[in-house]
């Protein structure tokens, strides 16, 4: 399935709300990035496309980024060493295992609103706001046409 044909228009904009709802109150920062082939390990693809984001560059180095490669079936989710420090050893795997559940039972944008609703919680219990704080990175979705490289 190619990567733009993955959610509707309108799951698009639900998932947005879900990032922009999962940053209130907290200065950390989330994105989520869909492609439709990843030829190498998702999590070192994930690290890749963090980089290219530039989300290494928040200030308490607490950015999150959910990776979904659609034809291929790959997930992950990686977090900035802010953030990776603090939450439970299991924690990204869990909620990548609740992804998986919930996209076997053909529940896409339920599965990415839930698991970013989760990494919400968890960057408001570590760095909590009163939600003031500036969004320092855009809350789209980031979408990549796949090149042989990658």
């Amino acid at each position: 399935m190619p990567a733009r044909e993955f959610l509707s228009e309108q799951d698009e904009e639900k998932i947005v709300q879900a990032i922009t709802d999962a940053e209130e109150f907290t200065t950390g920062e989330i994105r989520v990035h869909i492609e439709a082939k990843c030829k190498k390990d998702p999590v070192e693809r994930a690290k890749t496309i963090f980089g290219e984001l530039d989300m290494h560059e928040t200030e308490a180095r607490n950015g999150v980024i959910l990776y979904i490669a659609t034809k291929d079936r790959k997930v992950a989710i990686f977090g900035d060493e802010g953030i990776s420090q603090q939450v439970e050893k299991n924690f990204w795997q869990d909620e990548i295992d609740k992804l998986i559940g919930e996209f076997k039972q053909g529940n896409f944008e339920k599965g990415i609103e839930s698991v970013l609703g989760d990494i919400g919680e968890k960057l408001k219990q570590f760095f909590p706001s009163d939600g003031a704080d500036p969004n320092e990175l855009d809350n789209e979705i980031t979408f990549e046409n796949n090149r042989d490289d990658d």
